[in-house]
């Protein structure tokens, strides 16, 4: 009898230590499971009757004694999932990561997911969602929603982008490649999100001018908006946001000229491409105070007069990127042989004159160089250095 006794209390310690997830969780993700047309072999795993937390794809917190675990990932990416994305999984009470990227899901991203009071990272990128994009709905807590990084990327949506007014802990939000139209949402999500510090809203339908309301989302790192159809002059303001490090506005209808002063104040600027406007003027002297600068894009502009002496200043670029312009004068301002990182520089259709000056011949690194002599006969060489 004794030893009965102990087989069964050692069967009852081994059981409380193994983690099992709630039947609110384990049905939710069970309806998720009944809405896709192609699960990727989920179906094996994903069982009536089983633990969810030893599921494929899915992270559980430990369970404690006397409560269960909860789901805290649901990590899916590249399954080759089909069909839509239940609502149901905005009800998990312990979501904290919701990843459904590179699979070919479609209709609408739940608006019960958008609001969910749990979720931190939420990536849907590379999918063919083509509904419009729902707002959060308003929260019945005191509490914000924790959403801090949105990744919408990659998939159909188009409409207006809506305001997300509710999710005041967005660090990075990318919604590149689709079809928003409209301005850009900046005013709005400058102001719920004052800790945005990634905005990637290139390759899509936006038009009207950049608003100056973009200056007060003060901890940007990241922006990008090219290929777009922006147009305008960029707000001065937008030269404050000294966090900067990548400035990205290519292939808009952009204008005006690059003002020294401003570009100065952009201190940590790592990448600056404003290829493909209707930029003018010179580029400025203080260019050289960027010293952070790796990749200066000018290209297909109305940009004219010599290259700045101090862009031998930069020492780390790497990219190059001045063609189809109105630059002139002798490249031989430039001493290029402080350029040693440089592996592209692009010089096709301009207006330089005079050779190849044998500072850029000592740049170790360089593969390519494009540039096109006075009389607009344009030669490229293939350097092996």
């Amino acid at each position: 009898m004794s030893i009965l006794y102990l087989v069964l209390v050692l069967m009852l310690s081994s059981a409380s230590s193994i983690r099992c997830c709630t039947e609110h969780d384990r049905n939710s993700l069970l309806r998720f499971l009944d809405g896709l047309s192609q699960d990727g072999g989920l179906a094996e795993s994903w069982r009536h009757g089983t633990d969810c937390c030893s599921w494929e794809g899915i992270t559980c917190s430990s369970s404690t004694a006397g409560k269960a675990a909860t789901v805290t990932g649901i990590l899916l990416a590249s399954k080759k999932l089909k069909g839509s994305i239940s609502p149901t999984l905005g009800s998990l009470p312990g979501l904290l990561r919701l990843n459904l990227s590179h699979n070919s899901l479609s209709g609408s991203l739940p608006s019960e997911i958008m609001s969910s009071g749990s979720i931190v990272v939420l990536d849907v990128s590379f999918n063919g969602l083509d509904r419009p994009l729902p707002p959060p709905l308003p929260s019945t807590t005191a509490l914000k929603q924790p959403l801090q990084v949105l990744n919408i990327s990659s998939n159909k949506f188009a409409a207006e982008f809506p305001s997300l007014g509710a999710v005041a802990n967005l660090v990075a939000l990318n919604g590149s490649n689709n079809s928003f139209t409209g301005m850009l949402p900046v005013a709005p999500l400058c102001r719920a999100s004052p800790s945005l510090a990634l905005l990637d809203l290139s390759h899509n339908r936006f038009t009207g001018e950049v608003s100056l309301a973009l200056a007060s989302c003060s901890m940007l790192k990241v922006l990008k908006a090219g290929t777009n159809n922006l147009s305008g002059i960029l707000p001065f303001e937008l030269f404050d946001m000294t966090s900067l490090e990548h400035f990205s506005f290519p292939n808009n209808g952009l204008e005006g000229e690059l003002d020294g002063s401003h570009m100065a104040k952009l201190s940590n600027l790592v990448t600056l491409d404003l290829g493909g406007n209707c930029f003018h003027g010179k580029i400025p002297e203080s260019i050289g105070q960027l010293n952070k600068l790796e990749k200066l894009s000018l290209y297909s502009n109305k940009m004219s007069g010599n290259l700045p002496p101090s862009l031998s200043n930069c020492t780390l670029l790497t990219t190059i990127d001045l063609k189809i312009n109105s630059f002139s004068g002798d490249l031989g301002n430039v001493d290029f042989s402080a350029l040693h990182n440089l592996k592209t520089l692009d010089l096709l259709a301009n207006n330089f004159s005079g050779v190849i000056p044998e500072s850029i011949y000592s740049c170790s690194n360089l593969t390519a160089l494009r540039r096109a002599y006075s009389n607009r006969r344009s030669d490229e060489h293939i350097l092996k250095l």
